[in-house]
C-alpha cells in the first residue's frame, strides 16, 4: 500500500514552476502535469507495473480501489484525500 503522507507536488517542484517564465495558466498546467506524473509513479509502484506500461484500465481500477477504501474506511484510509463535497 502507498504511503498515506504521499504528496503529489512537493514545495520544491512548485517553486521550480514559480521560477519559470510562464503565464498563470501555463504554471497551472505545469503543476498539474508534474503532480500527475508523480501520481502515475505511485500507481505504478502500487500495482507493480512500470509507469510507461500502465493502461487506462489499470489506472481506472486503481482509482476505483482508492474510492472504495474511502467509502468503506473513511478518507484517511485512501491515498487521495479529497472528498466530493470539497469539489462542489
Amino acid at each position: 500500500m502507498l504511503d498515506q503522507s504521499l504528496q503529489f507536488l512537493s514545495p520544491e517542484e512548485s517553486a521550480e514552476v514559480d521560477k519559470a517564465l510562464l503565464s498563470s495558466p501555463e504554471k497551472f498546467l505545469a503543476r498539474l502535469t508534474i503532480s500527475t506524473a508523480n501520481l502515475l509513479r505511485a500507481i505504478a509502484a502500487d500495482t507493480d507495473t512500470p509507469m510507461e506500461a500502465l493502461t487506462a484500465a489499470q489506472i481506472t481500477q486503481w482509482f476505483e480501489k482508492d474510492a472504495k477504501l474511502k467509502r468503506e474506511q473513511g478518507v484517511n484510509a485512501s491515498v487521495l484525500k479529497w472528498q466530493s463535497e470539497d469539489l462542489e
